[in-house]
């Protein structure tokens, strides 16, 4: 059952890993941002298999607070997860996310949604102005955004960044798992919406410590793959597959075609390159291969076209 979209309520989605030291205080800046404003507000927390204190000041403020839920996992798995289910369960017009570790700045949430709706965009992304991250962090964040918008094409000059804001039905729409979180302008833009990015302030980490590590960035490059290859050819498997599986048949039969002229023209025997007719047969090999896996993933979207209609 669909839940109802209440209109000028802003659902802020915080996943929560281990930020025990934060989480009143964050939420204690969210109430004031939406104080100055219009907007009503809730509040979702979604503890991400917490093993601190995080669960139970989770639970104290949802008592505490009618606007504050919370949402448990017994076990850690991931934000991509955690922001998941937060979409899920929200109510709002307009769904941010924030970090609990309040490096971002609360206050920025209201002017991206009143940004959403003076320039159209479907999501907003904060870009982080004076980073207060450690150097390492910090610039291999900056290699890895560089990278995602060569690569997909957006603009955005922070794209993992956890301060966002979306239209409700962006949120709605997209599906997130593994590391995808990182990628949700991209997946956005697959489904036919339209991202822009506001400039945001941000602090050093107060309280507990960071969750960044060098596994991230790797995970990164490969859930970037992923993403450009579904977002160009998810529909059309066989534009991709068919063009490799042309050219690795063409040049293996260039190969066998090259040492056929040898053989019967010149009378070179087929043992004096024996290693070029093995490349020539295994080129041909890969490239049926290909156009086989092209012709499967084909019949694969065809059948899930086939079910959607």
């Amino acid at each position: 059952m669909e839940k109802t979209i209440q209109a000028n309520l802003v659902s802020v989605v915080v996943p929560v890993y281990n930020e025990e030291g934060s989480l009143r205080e964050l939420h204690l800046k969210i109430s004031e941002a939406f104080d100055k404003t219009d907007y009503t507000h809730e509040i979702i927390f979604v503890d991400d298999g917490s093993r601190d204190g995080s669960y139970d000041i989770e639970q104290e403020l949802a008592k505490e607070h009618s606007n504050v839920s919370v949402i448990r996992f017994h076990a850690n798995h991931g934000k991509a997860a955690a922001l998941n289910d937060g979409f899920a369960a929200a109510k709002g017009e307009y769904v941010a996310t924030i970090d609990a570790d309040l490096q971002d700045d609360p206050e920025a949430i209201p002017q991206m949604v009143e940004l959403t709706k003076k320039e159209k965009y479907d999501l907003v992304s904060g870009w982080k102005q004076n980073r207060q991250d450690r150097f390492i962090k910090k610039h291999t964040s900056k290699i890895f955004n560089f990278a995602t918008r060569i690569m997909t094409g957006i603009p955005l000059h922070d794209m993992n960044n956890g301060l966002k804001v979306y239209k409700s039905e962006v949120v709605k729409t997209i599906s997130i798992y593994g590391e995808m979180h990182r990628f949700i302008p991209v997946l956005a833009k697959m489904n036919g919406f339209k991202s822009g990015e506001m400039k945001v302030r941000h602090f050093p980490r107060k309280y507990g410590k960071t969750k960044y590590g060098v596994s991230r960035f790797y995970k990164g490059f490969l859930d970037l793959l992923t993403v450009l290859f579904t977002s160009k050819f998810l529909r059309r498997p066989m534009h991709f597959f068919g063009l490799w599986g042309i050219i690795f048949l063409g040049i293996g039969t260039i190969a066998e075609i090259y040492l056929l002229v040898l053989k019967f023209a010149f009378g070179e025997p087929f043992q004096k390159h024996i290693a070029l007719m093995m490349l020539g047969v295994l080129l041909i090999v890969f490239g049926m291969q290909f156009f086989s896996l092209g012709l499967i993933s084909e019949m694969i979207a065809f059948h899930q076209k086939s079910k959607r209609q």
